[in-house]
């Protein structure tokens, strides 16, 4: 599965912070991806930050807590694809070869994907991300 630690992002309590460093205040700094607020952090060591990192987190679901809002969670794990109807039929053609429901074939696909992602050598993943490039 997708591998996290990759040394440019934090992952705590299914959230995930950026981890970037400033040249002219020679600091650490990140910020909680993927929700709507604006939630930063900094540290002048790594341990700092990840420290940092938690409490804004944990400061985060206590202030959602105490006003009342829902925190936003990273990801539900649902999600629409838009494609052409010539993919949309091949895929359920060979879901239907494979004796497989679409989204059991499209979780394996991104799976596999996800597997390849780690191997920066992989020949197919890397053909992907440059024509995704070429976009």
């Amino acid at each position: 599965m997708f591998n996290m630690k990759n040394d440019k992002v934090l992952k705590y309590k299914n959230y995930i912070g950026s981890v970037e460093y400033d040249l002219t205040d020679k600091c650490l700094f990140g910020k909680i991806l993927f929700i709507d607020d604006l939630i930063t952090f900094e540290g002048n060591t790594i341990e700092e930050l990840e420290k940092a990192f938690h409490d804004m987190v944990d400061d985060y679901l206590e202030t959602c807590k105490e006003i009342g809002k829902e925190p936003q969670k990273a990801y539900s794990g649902t999600f629409n694809i838009r494609t052409t109807p010539e993919i949309h039929q091949t895929l359920v053609e060979i879901a239907k070869m494979e004796n497989v429901s679409l989204n059991k074939l499209i979780v394996t696909i991104f799976n596999n994907f996800i597997e390849d992602s780690e191997n920066k050598d992989n020949r197919l993943y890397n053909h992907i991300l440059k024509n995704l490039s070429n976009a």
